[in-house]
């Protein structure tokens, strides 16, 4: 049993190590240089997927060397989703109810 905990934690502490927070400068820097979209045009995505959702919280990881928006949000019916959006091309990569 301990074996299993310690290798649970392993597997959380490299998963952590593989995402990759990245700034407001880089993700402006990564947008002007044509390499992720624009946010405008993921909020456009995301609002045609669920009219009048709520937006609680997006940001732009760097992950297995790419680039994902990872986007939190309440539908009008009050579900909360995360999404995992390539940040490159806007295509839904997860789309799962937050417990």
């Amino acid at each position: 049993m301990r074996y299993i905990v310690l290798l649970i934690i392993s597997m959380m502490l490299c998963g952590a190590a593989m995402a990759k927070d990245l700034s407001q400068n880089e993700a402006l820097k990564l947008r002007e240089a044509g390499t992720i979209i624009a946010l405008d045009e993921l909020l456009t995505r995301i609002d045609n997927r669920y009219p009048n959702a709520r937006l609680l919280d997006i940001e732009l990881d760097e992950e297995d060397e790419r680039y994902v928006y990872e986007v939190e949000l309440i539908t009008r019916d009050g579900v909360v989703r995360e999404l995992l959006i390539n940040a490159a091309t806007g295509a839904i990569l997860e789309d799962e109810i937050d417990d």
